[in-house]
């Protein structure tokens, strides 16, 4: 009785004493949380105002969000009276643990770090990795993100996309648009060539630098291929690729040059009655 007695009477400055310090630890963990976002935003700032590549830039701030962050939660479990020292030796201790039950994590983090330093890609590429394809959104610590072209967010881990084949549309400043034009065995090989050189020599998009090609590449079964293999900006690949297409079909038909499809001939053989 006398020990609740005592407890009874202590009750208000235990109140106080450890309401304070949770209200302060309260207050740490807010204000730290605050300042995670802010040393995000400045880092984000001095890096593109430095004109650093975006890819960095996102990797690296996101990197400082998680530094200031792990800072807060450890100064608000001080506050708290736990012995941060003790738990930085426990986390130590179970570190290896940790390593086995996070490989996964730490396989993305790490695959993230190689990104940033080799590029592969970068914020803005159009790539397909991963069994995915879309353009970089974002690269951050443990995932990329991906925009398809019908506006889908796709996340996939690092990881997947160090470990695989990754092609990147955007990496070079210009592409090859390959066309494969079929036209009748009838039709005027020469005049069907000219056709397409001068669809070519006058589309807005192809470039004069390096030299498109036009060739006969395949004798069909019901059509002569030709290859139309023009030069275009990688970012104007699929307009050129589209009125491309469209200018060639309505320049044959102008020219009367048949464009075949898939045909078989049959052929019936009469056999006497016996």
């Amino acid at each position: 009785m006398e020990n609740l007695e005592g407890l009874i009477e202590q009750a208000p400055e235990l109140i106080v004493a450890y309401g304070m310090k949770i209200i302060f630890a309260i207050v740490i963990f807010l204000v730290g949380k605050y300042l995670a976002g802010v040393a995000k935003k400045i880092s984000d700032k001095l890096m593109t105002k430095r004109k650093i590549d975006p890819t960095v830039v996102s990797f690296v701030s996101n990197i400082a969000w998680a530094l200031v962050f792990a800072f807060t939660v450890v100064a608000t479990l001080g506050q708290l009276g736990v012995q941060t020292a003790s738990l930085v030796a426990v986390i130590g201790a179970a570190g290896l643990a940790v390593g086995l039950a996070l490989q996964g994590s730490l396989s993305n983090f790490a695959s993230g770090v190689l990104m940033v330093l080799f590029r592969p890609c970068r914020v803005g590429d159009y790539v397909d990795a991963a069994g995915i394809s879309g353009t970089v959104d974002e690269i951050t610590i443990f995932s990329t993100k991906l925009l398809t072209p019908d506006n889908k967010l796709i996340i996939a881990p690092n990881s997947a996309m160090m470990d695989g084949t990754i092609v990147n549309y955007s990496a070079m400043d210009t592409r090859r648009v390959d066309l494969v034009i079929g036209v009748s065995y009838d039709a005027n090989l020469a005049e069907a060539k000219k056709v397409l050189t001068t669809i070519v020599e006058n589309n807005q998009y192809v470039l004069k630098d390096p030299a498109y090609t036009i060739a006969i590449s395949e004798l069909a079964d019901s059509s002569v291929n030709f290859v139309v293999r023009p030069w275009v900006k990688g970012s104007d690949y699929w307009p050129a690729y589209f009125e491309l297409l469209e200018q060639i079909k309505l320049a044959l038909d102008e020219a009367n040059i048949g464009i075949p499809y898939p045909q078989m001939d049959l052929h019936l053989k009469e056999t006497p009655s016996v």
